[in-house]
């Protein structure tokens, strides 16, 4: 998948805790499967999502905290194999098969499973259990979206610190190399699998100032990966006269080509695939240039764009007072975008010190060391 959970750990001595922090996890694992008899998480549930889409879970984070009657509920619904429907008070539930029986998960026990799957890595890298966590979330998230995540580390048997936003927690890493560089204005895009978030924060002498947040939750890198699907799936109508959308295994198939596609084209012009036996014995054979890729998303791309001109005009700032534009998420990866928010911001160069998968994590680990009270300006320092 186009995106993945990951987390941080603090260990060792206390005077080294801000120092000593590992990565821990960095598999798929915001995938979530069933077999007959089994729930698998991360890697091992991607790895047989195309031999059973009915029971393979993603993208929950675009239904945690909301109604099932949301539009974008609605419409995200369109894009998975498995089967959501109406549960308690209104909650989108996802509907599996499970030990010969039909049951069904909320979005928070799916959630929690997955932070079972981080506590478990972090068990097993640490020898220790894992009690207290901080967790991201989109900026945009709401106070019902917020609450599911508490309720969903609450299932998972963790006492949750704090919810802290992705593009502030990614500051933090940023600004432990801007020490003793004064005063400086950040402007923070994050464009993951399943939201687009901008937050610009104002930094001075370590203190972190979110002066606004933008950004919007129905634009991800799940949404490129859904043009290029539509894309493919009317070629293969063209050809062959058959309805991909009528086959769920095999157009979860072609969905994980054209996640592979997508990554590929961040580095090459051109992505081929190659799909046997796609449908009644038919080989699809293909490619995409990331020119026409380029096309096909070119709306979604200029889109990203407008979460960026609201955080500046709610900061209240002009773009010429950005010193920094810090990029996470997986999907900035994707040239096009980077070209464009240079030119936005009249040719500056984009700020990519930082990993755009980890930095979240990291900082997430950081603020949970200065919960916890470890904070001296030395290890902060370091």
């Amino acid at each position: 998948m186009s995106a993945f959970s990951s987390a941080c750990a603090l260990f060792g001595a206390r005077t080294y805790a801000l120092t000593q922090w590992t990565k821990i996890m960095s598999e798929n694992v915001r995938t979530h499967s069933v077999d007959k008899n089994h729930v698998v998480v991360g890697d091992a549930a991607k790895e047989q999502v195309d031999v059973n889409p009915f029971n393979t879970v993603f993208d929950v984070k675009r239904l945690i905290g909301r109604s099932f009657y949301d539009v974008a509920v609605q419409a995200y619904m369109k894009h998975w194999p498995a089967t959501v429907i109406s549960g308690s008070y209104g909650r989108p539930n996802v509907q599996v098969e499970f030990k010969g029986e039909t049951k069904t998960f909320f979005p928070e026990m799916i959630s929690a499973m997955i932070l079972m799957k981080l506590m478990k890595n972090a068990k097993d890298y640490l020898g220790s259990e894992v009690k207290n966590a901080v967790i991201t979330v989109p900026s945009i998230f709401n106070s019902s979206q917020r609450q599911a995540i508490v309720n969903a580390g609450t299932i998972a048997g963790l006492n949750v610190l704090h919810i802290f936003n992705e593009p502030t927690a990614a500051t933090i890493v940023y600004g432990l190399d801007k020490k003793g560089t004064g005063e400086r204005n950040v402007l923070v895009f994050d464009f993951g699998g399943g939201s687009c978030n901008v937050s610009v924060l104002n930094i001075e002498d370590n203190i972190y100032e979110v002066k606004s947040t933008a950004g919007d939750n129905h634009l991800g890198g799940e949404d490129l990966n859904n043009r290029m699907v539509n894309y493919f799936v009317w070629e293969f109508k063209r050809k062959h006269n058959i309805d991909l959308y009528t086959n769920p295994k095999a157009l979860r198939r072609l969905r994980t080509a054209c996640e592979v596609a997508k990554h590929t084209l961040s580095t090459a012009s051109e992505a081929n695939f190659q799909l046997n036996d796609l449908v009644d014995g038919i080989d699809f054979n293909t490619s995409i240039t990331r020119a026409r890729f380029e096309e096909l998303c070119s709306d979604l791309f200029l889109n990203c764009l407008d979460p960026v001109e609201r955080a500046l005009r709610d900061a209240k700032m002009d773009k010429k007072q950005i010193h920094d534009v810090v990029l996470i998420g997986g999907s900035t990866r994707i040239p096009k975008l980077q070209k464009l928010l240079s030119e936005f911001f009249s040719g500056k160069e984009l700020n990519k010190s930082i990993n755009p998968d980890e930095a979240v994590a990291h900082g997430a680990a950081i603020q949970a060391a200065i919960l916890s009270g470890y904070r001296s300006e030395r290890q902060l320092s370091a």
